[in-house]
């Protein structure tokens, strides 16, 4: 498949590529793949309880490449079942017509929706393997895996069950949160945050806690001993996390509307998870076994979605639907959460806080929200344009989502051209996110 003058293959790889780099790294600079395990895999295998029984732990080269086995799987058995269950959506009348080709001859063909239910179920099978590898040479992960495997379930579940049935939008806040309960409850991790070093004088001085120290110290605990560089959040951490599960999912779903973009962002975001998983297996941090439990998880679904993106792809095929973006959302909380990089996490979700952010007037009903925020299609010039809503007063506004933004600012584009567009302002962002995550955080952060 291809778009209009540029392959979609090839770029598809681009963000992929620094993954790829340090993967090949792993497994060819490290001698002891091939002979004795490293003093990261020493590291990993400390950490387990082992009986006499117990085979020796394999090394993490080793294990990555069973997950990249299990992706590739994934990729073939979502690419494959695709085009059978098309046939099965249209049957049953699951399926729409696309608002962004008005007025062309496609306008009326039916595309079969909800398809992100086949990349999930494969997901989900291909994670149920990877339990039984995972689990067996990291048994204190067994909890994390089946409460990973609860929640994504769970959210593909209300996902499907939203596209048929259309849930009113407080279902969509509220029921997120109850599938985050299980992250939650077996998270096991610090709920304690380090204060950036230009801040820590609001919280200490050389006599002591300031006012403002005193008062945070009635909801969380300021840690003297280490001068006000460490605060217990306690269970306002816990209550950030259960936030961070419905963000993710809702933020995927509302930055959409044009073939493509939820899964190609999706797509964007995992390959950026997975670059930054494997940099800290690379550098051999304490957290390596957080990462590698992470990474199986990125492969997996880089490898459903990158599947999914051929089939989503302009001229799209088939809808995703919100099956997709709510399964991707919860994905994503799910290795942040367990993972423990919950903040580096939001860092590589920057358009979507944008997004978030100027959608906020229309999303609170300060300003008029239309069902449908979707662009403007000119059929006169085959190209997408920003779409407008009358507010009070008469007053024409353009509808505020970083879609109909990217029209207003750089005029009416091709749908092709307009994803693309969206897609490497993902990919700098995610770069900018890296940027920050390993350059400027020395800067405000004890190294």
């Amino acid at each position: 498949m291809t778009m209009k003058g540029l392959p979609l293959k090839p770029l598809s790889i681009i963000p992929l590529l620094p993954s790829v780099w340090i993967y090949l790294k792993l497994l060819l600079n490290d001698p002891t793949f091939f002979d004795q395990p490293s003093e990261r895999d020493a590291h990993l295998k400390s950490r387990v309880t082992l009986t006499p029984t117990d085979r020796q732990l394999p090394t993490v080269g080793a294990q990555l490449l069973v997950y990249l086995a299990l992706g590739i799987s994934g990729y073939v058995g979502t690419n494959r079942l695709i085009p059978n269950i098309k046939s099965y959506m249209i049957r049953r009348g699951i399926c729409g017509k696309d608002l962004g080709k008005k007025g062309t001859e496609t306008e009326n063909i039916d595309i079969p929706e909800s398809l992100g239910i086949v990349p999930g179920a494969i997901f989900l099978i291909c994670l149920i393997f990877c339990l039984v590898g995972f689990a067996a040479n990291h048994p204190s992960k067994l909890l994390d895996l089946n409460s990973a495997l609860l929640s994504i379930c769970f959210m593909l579940f209300l996902g499907f069950t939203d596209d048929v049935l259309e849930w009113p939008w407080r279902y969509k806040l509220f029921l997120p949160s109850v599938a985050s309960l299980p992250l939650l409850c077996c998270y096991e991790g610090s709920t304690s945050i380090v204060v950036p070093i230009p801040l820590r004088k609001f919280l200490m001085n050389e006599k002591g806690l300031t006012k403002f120290g005193e008062l945070l110290c009635h909801f969380v605990v300021v840690d003297q001993n280490a001068d006000g560089s460490i605060v217990n959040l306690g269970l306002l951490y816990l209550v950030y996390m259960g936030l961070l599960a419905v963000f993710c999912t809702n933020a995927i779903n509302i930055h959409a509307g044009i073939n493509g973009l939820e899964v190609g962002q999706s797509y964007i975001i995992a390959c950026s998870v997975l670059f930054h998983n494997l940099i800290e297996i690379q550098s051999e941090s304490e957290a390596c076994e957080n990462h590698v439990f992470s990474a199986m998880i990125m492969i997996c679904f880089i490898g459903v979605s990158s599947a999914l993106l051929r089939h989503n792809w302009y001229p799209s095929s088939v809808f995703v639907g919100d099956t997709y973006c709510y399964f991707a959302g919860m994905t994503f909380a799910v290795v942040g959460i367990l993972g423990h990089f919950s903040k580096t996490l939001l860092l590589f979700f920057i358009p979507q806080v944008i997004n978030f952010l100027w959608s906020t007037p229309q999303l609170f009903k300060f300003i008029p929200c239309p069902k449908h925020r979707l662009p403007k299609f000119n059929a006169k010039t085959g190209k997408m344009e920003a779409s407008k809503v009358v507010s009070r007063g008469n007053v024409e506004r353009v509808n505020m989502t970083l879609i109909n933004l990217f029209l207003h600012i750089f005029g009416p584009m091709s749908e092709e051209i307009l994803a693309l567009s969206l897609l490497v302002f993902q990919t700098l962002c995610c770069g900018f996110g890296f940027y920050v995550r390993y350059e400027l955080a020395q800067l405000v952060f004890d190294s």
